[in-house]
């Protein structure tokens, strides 16, 4: 079931005033960019709550997994599609060159029975 694995080089470094971490190497998509910003369950906008480096980097690798599932899932439903619409054109070409061959020797038949008469 394994696709193949990509490598990325993800690099973390903090600000001047290390309130953030800078993540390098990697895209977000806005849902997870949302998600990083959410405030604490509270839901004080003054009360701001801060993110150890560690627990960034969890979060992170976290949607990455999420994110690299998603698009191995989608894969593995595509190739099973992919596979079941080829063999539905190999039964179908099937039957088509069987009713063709049907046909010629119905018309082969007749030619001969009307050579007879």
């Amino acid at each position: 079931m394994g696709g193949t694995s990509s490598t990325r080089r993800v690099t973390f470094e903090a600000d001047e005033n290390e309130n953030i971490t800078v993540v390098k190497g990697i895209r977000l998509s806005e849902n997870v960019i949302d998600r990083m910003k959410e405030t604490s369950p509270s839901g004080s906008k003054s009360q701001r709550h801060s993110v150890s480096d560690e627990e960034l980097k969890r979060r992170v690798a976290e949607e990455l997994a999420l994110e690299q599932a998603r698009k191995e899932s989608e894969n593995q439903k595509r190739l099973k599609q992919g596979k079941e619409l080829e063999r539905e054109r190999a039964f179908a070409n099937e039957q088509l060159t069987r009713a063709i061959l049907r046909e010629r020797i119905s018309s082969e038949e007749e030619r001969a029975k009307a050579k007879h008469l």
